[in-house]
């Protein structure tokens, strides 16, 4: 019998780190998009990021009620829900690419905010499964730092496709459909995903009914301090893992307001690196999550974090080079340096401070939560719309003001994070029930 259920075990072990490169490589396609959008449309920098906005908005809209579904229907039949829902969105932003010019920029956003709901839904099923599947506690964080690096192989994908794919921005030509191939792969493992998920058996860790109402729940997971303030720390947190890169790709492009008038192929390649390190940085936390606190992991990058931003707020814009992947004048991949200014190396390496940090703050804010564990990681999900909301202002700070000022963003919600960690993290009402 417990072998059976190790095996059970380990399959919805690799079942979920599998959705949770979906929830990735869908999630990345949004940011990256905003330099077509800018051109197709000729919008602004805030409009650029709509499309993000509207996946990440999605959260806002869909995390309660997703927590509910995980209640009522259990992980598996919400996690088919949410692929199912996944193929609408991503086909959706595909039938925009052949729009009326009226109207494309509109469906766009349509399905990049049912696409959100998508994601919501995975993040609801994923995070507390994983925590869950590991034993909570420092092995739960292990697991989902795994369930990280996997999603860090997808996010670096993701740009470099993109930019691959565009090439040169060139008014009138540059479209959407021109990452029509990005779409046809997202679609294709969402569907292949659907069939493994439908067919294989995945235990349900609370399949037990609550006995008390959602409501209940819901309130009862409120009256935990480091709760509330973790979920205000997701919400930064996205934040700053979106906007971080997501402006710098805007910022390296732009051949004004300061940018750098980079190529967007060689862009998408160099903010590939960034989800590169952060493959890194969560390879690191799944080795030694088991040993180190997610609070001790939490403060030190947080603090490294704050270093890096300030230095590439106020440093010149000095040429260094670093090594990235870059396609040749034939289109052939290969690994070599590309000269970039110093402001941009700073940013990438925030990367490898970021990736820890969503394992860190989940399982720090839903530790000790018990029964309220469902209803909270609904809740939780919820506030995961600041990956949409702090990029918009960052990038309409950036229109105001330029895009070195725009990382005072950044900066603020490093040290809110550093906050949480040392502060906000501690769970001060242990006296309340939770069987």
């Amino acid at each position: 019998m417990n072998q059976q259920k190790k095996q059970n075990n380990s399959v919805a072990i690799i079942m979920m780190i599998l959705l949770f490169g979906m929830i990735s490589f869908v999630t990345n396609l949004a940011a990256p998009m905003g330099k077509i959008l800018k051109i197709q449309f000729e919008v602004s920098n805030a409009l650029g990021l709509f499309g993000n906005l509207g996946n990440f908005i999605a959260y806002a809209i869909m995390g309660i009620p997703g927590g509910m579904m995980l209640q009522k229907y259990g992980y598996k039949k919400t996690a088919l829900i949410a692929i199912a829902v996944g193929i609408v969105g991503v086909f959706i932003q595909f039938l925009s690419g052949g729009a009326g010019p009226s109207i494309a920029f509109v469906v766009y956003l349509l399905g990049a905010l049912v696409a959100g709901f998508s994601m919501c839904l995975l993040n609801t099923v994923v995070n507390p499964m994983l925590n869950t599947l590991g034993g909570g506690g420092n092995k739960g964080n292990q697991l989902i730092q795994v369930g990280g690096s996997f999603n860090s192989v997808m996010a670096t994908l993701t740009p470099m496709l993109v930019g691959a794919l565009v090439g040169e921005i060139v008014k009138g030509k540059t479209q959407i459909s021109d990452v029509y191939p990005v779409m046809y792969i997202a679609m294709g493992i969402f569907a292949l995903a659907f069939i493994v998920l439908y067919i294989v058996q995945i235990p349900e860790p609370h399949a037990e009914k609550a006995s008390e109402p959602l409501g209940n729940l819901i309130k009862g997971a409120l009256k935990f301090r480091h709760f509330i303030l973790g979920s205000i720390a997701i919400f930064v947190y996205v934040g700053v893992e979106v906007g971080t890169p997501g402006v710098l790709d805007l910022w390296l492009t732009s051949k004004g307001n300061g940018g750098a008038g980079i190529s967007p192929t060689v862009s998408g390649f160099i903010c590939g690196t960034y989800w590169f390190l952060m493959l890194i940085g969560r390879l690191v936390g799944a080795s030694i999550g088991g040993k180190v606190s997610s609070k001790s992991m939490l403060t030190v990058t947080s603090v490294v974090g704050l270093i890096l931003v300030a230095l590439a707020m106020f440093s010149p814009a000095t040429p260094v080079s670093i090594p990235v992947l870059q396609t040749s004048a034939t289109g052939a991949l290969s690994f070599g340096l590309t000269e970039v200014p110093i402001y941009a190396l700073y940013l990438l390496l925030v990367g490898f401070c970021t990736s820890i940090m969503w394992g860190g703050i989940f399982n720090l804010a839903v530790e000790g939560l018990g029964k309220y564990l469902a209803a909270a990681s609904g809740l939780f999900m919820v506030l995961v719309c600041g990956g949409g909301i702090l990029p918009a202002i960052q990038g309409w700070i950036a229109d105001l003001a330029g895009y070195q000022i725009s990382y005072w963003v950044i900066f603020a919600g490093l040290a809110y994070l550093l906050y949480y960690a040392l502060i906000g993290s501690k769970n001060v009402n242990k006296d309340i029930p939770v069987d």
